[in-house]
């Protein structure tokens, strides 16, 4: 009753509602409130002596007598209608207050819920908008698969993603924290949730971000292309702070506690049979009634989160590792040991390739500017006939005869290995990188080895530069060529040798 009177106090000052709340640290409805009222019941400053609180208290508050019980909003069903889109609490109010004309002030109804709140468990006092953000995260303990063969034990992770309005949790086992299974991961909650949430917040992983930073953290290229994929963004957690991941943390102590505390003695003797042990446990607990709300994780999500989800695209992200490379004078790229082509153009240049399953895309630019089937094992090289230059043209400073040219300044025996390693290529630029790394040797070694180590590798048939390298770094061109091997005689099953007369005729041979 004393801000009353001070408010009463400062009106007759001459102050505006801005400066009296001000003042007061009130709010300026709650200013305007009391001055709306004390003209209405007739009371002006100074107020008339001997007129106590309660009296006051009468006169401003004629409708709502002083004890008369007002009605006590849904605090729990006002909890629940705060995760839905664009709802905030002065709507929920002014609905409160259309059912109820005699029900409490904003203010004061402002005041009652936060009281309320703060009897809630701390994750629960957090308001997340429904379909707006998904929280993902790796628990800290390991569960034991056991090989039924070997007995080997493998320690499986448990990932785990939790919807900020419903509280709604996924978990998922995997034998490594890898790229690939971190990006699975999400393709399989976002595929048990049924729908794509605006925003999914990680912590700070390589396998999620390449650069961690507290202000632009840079992404991980297939994290973000999955983003792209699914139309949703990554907004990772800042650095050493917990609270911008609170509900995951949460959950992942929930499933630690609720699904794989449960499942310490079992043994598990695969991956499939311990994912769907844990899927056991996790459907239990996302039915389970709250205790200080309606509901449970499932209802919740079921009536308010998934209708605000985005839909899932048509078909799920499919894992794709992002590398850069340069393009070599062979216009070929090295990927994993083996040689993809791009358009001759882009020789020395550097492009963006994506990798899946089976495929190999080249980026030059943003565009992409060549396809291969993905090739496996090494050294092969898989070449697209329109990246070659026509009829094996002058490409740039580089050609066939050129290299030849160039390794005759050395020797001989250079110039018929280099020219017999073209010759041993499907296209002669896919010998360009072995006679490039012969040229280099020669920055190293003097003419004389050089020419020796290529006619030992001739001598053995041996046309790449790892072997020439070898040959110079073990000091085996100075050793002695194997002597020259006389004409073999002809093999026949119809030839007769010496054998013959002694063990068919008997006595030492022919006569």
């Amino acid at each position: 009753m004393r801000k009353i009177v001070e408010i009463l106090r400062l009106g007759h000052l001459g102050l505006s509602v801005r400066q009296i709340a001000r003042s007061l640290n009130i709010p300026r409805s709650t200013v305007g409130d009391c001055l709306d009222r004390a003209k209405v019941a007739g009371l002006s400053w100074p107020l008339p002596e001997g007129m106590g609180e309660e009296e006051l208290e009468a006169r401003l508050y004629a409708g709502n007598p002083a004890g008369e019980e007002r009605p006590v909003p849904d605090w729990k069903g006002i909890q629940r209608e705060l995760k839905c889109k664009g709802v905030t609490l002065k709507l929920l109010w002014m609905e409160y207050r259309a059912d109820n004309p005699d029900g409490y002030q904003y203010s004061h109804f402002c005041n009652l819920y936060r009281d309320w709140r703060r009897t809630l468990d701390p994750v629960m006092r957090q308001v997340y908008k429904a379909g707006e953000k998904m929280f993902v995260d790796f628990a800290g303990p390991t569960m034991p698969i056991i090989d039924r063969f070997t007995g080997e034990v493998s320690q499986a992770l448990v990932f785990v993603a939790a919807l900020g309005a419903s509280n709604y949790i996924f978990a998922k086992p995997v034998l490594s924290a890898n790229l690939e299974a971190w990006i699975n991961c999400h393709v399989a909650a976002l595929d048990f949730f049924g729908g794509v949430p605006e925003i999914i917040v990680p912590d700070n992983p390589r396998t999620a971000v390449s650069r961690a930073s507290w202000y632009e953290p840079e992404l991980n290229p297939t994290y973000q292309e999955m983003a792209v994929h699914y139309g949703t963004a990554i907004l990772p957690a800042r650095p050493r702070k917990p609270r911008d991941k609170a509900k995951v943390e949460t959950a992942v102590q929930v499933v630690e506690r609720e699904v794989m505390a449960p499942l310490r003695n079992r043994r598990f003797f695969s991956l499939e049979e311990l994912e769907a042990a844990i899927l056991e446990r996790l459907l239990a607990l996302n039915n389970r009634p709250f205790q200080k709300l309606d509901g449970s994780r499932f209802s919740l999500y079921e009536t308010v989160e998934k209708p605000a989800l985005r839909p899932l695209p048509p078909r799920p992200y499919e894992f794709a590792q992002w590398k850069k490379a340069k393009a070599n004078i062979d216009y070929h790229v090295e990927i994993d040991h083996n040689f993809y082509s791009v358009p001759y153009r882009l020789t020395g240049q550097e492009v963006n390739v994506r990798l899946s399953g089976g495929t190999v895309e080249i980026f030059h630019a943003g565009d992409r500017v060549a396809s291969h089937a993905r090739a496996y094992g090494k050294g092969q090289y898989i070449t697209e006939t329109s990246h070659r230059p026509a009829a094996h043209q002058k490409h740039l400073e580089w050609t066939p005869s050129r290299l030849i040219d160039w390794a005759s300044t050395v020797g001989e025996d250079v110039a018929k290995l280099v020219k017999a390693i073209l010759e041993h290529k499907p296209h002669p630029e896919q010998g360009y990188r072995t006679c490039l790394g012969i040229m280099r040797l020669a920055k190293h070694y003097p003419d004389e080895r050089l020419q020796a180590a290529c006619r030992r590798a001739l001598a053995y048939d041996l046309f790449s530069y790892r072997s020439v390298k070898h040959i110079l770094e073990k000091g085996l061109d100075s050793a002695p060529l194997p002597a020259p091997e006389g004409p073999r005689p002809v093999e026949h099953a119809n030839i007769r040798g010496p054998a013959y007369f002694t063990q068919v005729l008997g006595g030492d041979g022919p006569c």
